[in-house]
């Protein structure tokens, strides 16, 4: 089983996707002025984030012609895209965060979810700076 397949690259579905993330990204701003960022559920900050910027990772290996089901090999991506180790390793840190979010209950602190936010706004400008 391949982890990562080669295909022509689907330049639409990665359009698409970076303006679903985008649109995710103004929804939260939304919430997050209108509530606070104190008020805002850890689990769904956390939850929230790791989808905005793994649809970007998504998104360029769509245009770079590949395929995967594995969030694994999206943050592992970031490698290929030069990301520092340092930012790799937080993202997948992240995935797993997300993973025990969604299938084992694990609850996330505020602390935590503010660490996430920060990485976020930090690397979705690099990510849209790789994807023009």
């Amino acid at each position: 089983m391949k982890v990562v397949s080669k295909h022509s690259p689907d330049v639409e579905r990665s359009k698409s996707l970076i303006i679903e993330s985008e649109k995710k990204f103004k929804f939260f701003e939304k919430i997050k002025l209108r509530l606070g960022f104190n008020e805002l559920y850890p689990n769904y900050v956390v939850d929230t984030c790791y989808d905005i910027v793994l649809q970007l990772i998504r998104a360029k290996m769509l245009f770079d012609g590949y395929k995967t089901d594995s969030h694994e090999a999206e943050v592992s991506y970031m490698k290929i895209l030069e990301f520092s180790e340092n930012e790799v390793n937080f993202m997948n840190q992240l995935r797993y965060y997300r993973n025990g979010i969604k299938y084992y209950g694990t609850i996330l602190d505020e602390e935590y979810a503010k660490k996430v936010f920060e990485f976020v706004n930090k690397i979705i400008p690099k990510i849209k700076k790789i994807l023009k």
